[in-house]
């Protein structure tokens, strides 16, 4: 009796496998959308186009998943889930350029490819605070804190990440006068060394924003996406900087307070859609916003890993993407050292950066400068 076997390949490039097998390589690359499968959101459809889109769908062989009302008409708005094979989609998409009510938009928004990073960049983590949950207290000093400056810029970071308030669950805002008098010291050290890396300022407030651009802050990283201090975007627009609008749900104080999620990515999805859209009003350009899910920012530690696997459904925003996971509660190694944190640290970022992030935001440049060298190899 012959002996089947039989198992499922786990790539993002059939191609090979395919050629491997002794396939017509003069049609290989056009035959691999047939081997690629792609699963698809599509929001708020009327039953109209929901019908279509489903019917279309059967035609090529694929499936829409809709409201189970669409069929009968009794509801306005279905959300759709388009399931297919790349080149299935493509079929779909072609039909709906001689469809009604506005599916012609659909098909072309079905095949839109959006950016991938063409390098990931690190973000070093300085805190000039007496609490932060990793390092409180020990770059308080101006002196340790712009050696440690020097000694991420030599470890390899792209950009420097410094924040004055601790923003863990539980803690509680820091007065702008006391985030300058530490912040600015380190600021003018850079500045006087002629350093030419990026400097990003962690900050949830207009004024300690306003005053550190001035004194050369490259980029604006607010944790709670512009919406603690509503001054914030008017500084933004003013002096034109790069800022990151992060997704938290309640504030530092009481985020981590049973954090409820309807639809966790949805809802993610959507709030930091409404902050990218607030910014254009205020007058910022698109291409400076960076987003970030905002780890650990009012998510359960299960929320945390269901956004690190699902984190390329961003990309539908069209911006860079930053996560910042490093030493967080989400390791669940809180009476561990630094060093065994970063090395699960590193691990997790592996899957970030196989996930297309643009930037990962982490303590320890050293370790995740050898990891990119790595992969890139």
């Amino acid at each position: 009796m012959q002996d089947f076997w039989v198992k499922e390949i786990k790539t993002d490039n059939i191609k090979p496998e395919i050629d491997y097998i002794g396939f017509d390589k003069s049609y290989s690359d056009k035959v691999c959308d047939k081997f690629s499968y792609k699963n698809l959101k599509i929001y708020g459809l009327t039953s109209a186009q929901a019908n279509i889109l489903k019917q279309l769908a059967l035609s090529v062989g694929a499936d829409c998943a809709t409201h189970r009302e669409v069929i009968t008409g009794k509801i306005e708005k279905s959300d759709c889930i388009l399931g297919g094979s790349v080149s299935q989609i493509k079929k779909i998409a072609d039909k709906l350029q001689n469809q009604p009510f506005g599916l012609k938009l659909l098909g072309e928004k079905l095949v839109a490819d959006y950016r991938k990073p063409e390098k990931v960049k690190i973000m070093g983590i300085l805190n000039v605070t007496d609490n932060s949950f990793s390092d409180g207290g020990e770059y308080l000093d101006t002196a340790k804190a712009f050696a440690h400056v020097k000694e991420m810029i030599s470890d390899g970071a792209d950009i420097i990440d410094i924040g004055a308030e601790s923003t863990k669950p539980g803690s509680d805002p820091v007065p702008p006068d006391i985030q300058l008098q530490r912040l600015l010291p380190v600021m003018e050290l850079i500045k006087k060394e002629n350093m030419k890396i990026p400097v990003s300022i962690d900050t949830r407030s207009a004024v300690v924003a306003e005053k550190l651009i001035k004194a050369g802050a490259a980029i604006i990283n607010d944790v709670s996406g512009m919406t603690y201090d509503w001054c914030m975007a008017d500084v933004i627009a003013k002096y034109d900087v790069p800022v990151i609008i992060q997704h938290s749900k309640g504030t530092p104080k009481n985020m981590q307070d049973a954090p409820v999620y309807k639809h966790l990515m949805d809802e993610i999805f959507f709030d930091l859609k409404r902050q990218i859209e607030f910014a254009e009003e205020k007058g910022i350009s698109k291409n400076k916003i960076i987003v970030d899910p905002g780890i650990g920012f009012g998510k359960t530690r299960e929320q945390n890993f269901e956004i690190l696997k699902r984190i390329e459904e961003l990309r539908l925003l069209d911006r860079p993407i930053m996560i910042g996971l490093s030493r967080k509660s989400l390791l669940a190694l809180q009476d561990e050292d630094n060093m065994t944190k970063d090395i699960f640290t590193v691990a997790l970022n592996t899957l970030a950066v196989e996930r297309h992030v643009d930037i990962i935001r982490v303590h320890n440049v050293k370790l995740h400068r050898k990891l990119l060298n790595m992969l890139n190899k």
